[in-house]
């Protein structure tokens, strides 16, 4: 394994019956880093993550973390990982805090180690005033979050969080969020399924698509969203009736496609590069046109998901997948 690298993993492929769940998965995670993995339901993700987490095992290919293999090498390898799955695997009867010690005690931690570290994650998620009740009274952000301190009880080097935040409010996400970026900065590294493309945004170095069981895309989110196109300028002139010599301006930006009113007062085209911004600055102020909104930016990871997963060769499309 390539010495900065925590996660690899190298043709993964995973039948169930006629189902093809992975058909040579490729992946590659730098130490420290987060790394997203997107694909709609039934792509093969949760498969992937229960391989590398040793809970199944691969037909073909092969996977290391942190240096250790998957399959020849699991006890290491549990060792030295954390997962929170989709499902919460705590167990209802019991406290947060008997939870947290029960896992300390799986992980030969020792009693009154595994008790310190429990109430040490206990206050880090929020949880101290609800350590003595029954997991079963708690709500489901705080379920969640008592799942993912219990997969950090080893304090591991490799998290796999799959749909860590699903089913919670947007502030609790953020929340979440929060964890997972002070998790990377004390050492950790990461791997996050996710449906919430606006997650993957905020928290992945890179991503990896996968669709029907194959890789389709990896790179950075800046240069995943250059797939879709080039770039949108957007104008609002400051009045209305200037709409339409806006438009003409805009339409000369872009060399000739005519611009659209993607909302009220708004105005879009597609341009070539960032000296369309400047261009249209210097254009419209010739005019002594008084904007109120003038923006540039790239496709939405939203635009690249949809284009990359709903272009798939008829052969690829027609292959069952589920997610297990």
């Amino acid at each position: 394994m390539t010495n900065d690298l925590m996660v690899e993993a190298e043709g993964l492929v995973k039948h169930f019956g006629e189902t093809r769940a992975l058909q040579g998965v490729d992946l590659a995670i730098p130490r420290g880093t987060v790394h997203g993995v997107l694909g709609p339901n039934g792509a093969g993700k949760t498969t992937a993550v229960r391989i590398l987490s040793t809970l199944l095992r691969p037909d073909a290919g092969r996977a290391r973390i942190g240096g250790y293999d998957v399959v020849h090498e699991a006890q290491r390898v549990r060792s030295a990982i954390g997962l929170t799955g989709q499902y919460a695997s705590v167990d209802e009867d019991l406290t947060g805090r008997q939870n947290l010690v029960l896992f300390g005690a799986l992980l030969d931690l020792g009693r009154s180690a595994a008790k310190a570290r429990a109430a040490e994650l206990l206050e880090w998620f929020d949880l101290t005033e609800a350590a003595d009740r029954p997991a079963r009274t708690y709500s489901g952000g705080m379920r969640r979050r008592l799942d993912l301190a219990a997969s950090l009880v080893g304090r591991p080097d490799v998290i796999f969080l799959d749909e860590p935040t699903t089913g919670l409010d947007p502030a609790k996400r953020e929340d979440m969020w929060d964890v997972v970026r002070t998790l990377v900065r004390d050492g950790s590294t990461v791997l996050l399924t996710t449906q919430y493309l606006e997650e993957a945004e905020a928290l992945a170095d890179e991503i990896t698509v996968i669709d029907h069981g194959r890789v389709i895309a990896h790179d950075t989110p800046e240069r995943l969203k250059r797939i879709v196109g080039g770039q949108t300028l957007e104008v609002r002139p400051a009045d209305a009736r200037d709409l339409a010599r806006t438009a003409e301006i805009l339409t000369g930006v872009s060399s000739g496609t005519p611009a659209d009113q993607i909302r009220a007062g708004v105005l879009a085209v597609p341009v070539a590069g960032d000296m369309a911004l400047a261009e249209a600055v210097a254009r419209l102020t010739a005019e002594g046109i008084v904007v109120t909104e003038l923006s540039l930016h790239l496709p939405s990871l939203d635009e690249v998901f949809f284009s990359l997963t709903s272009k798939k060769p008829v052969a690829e499309v027609s292959n069952s997948e589920v997610s297990v």
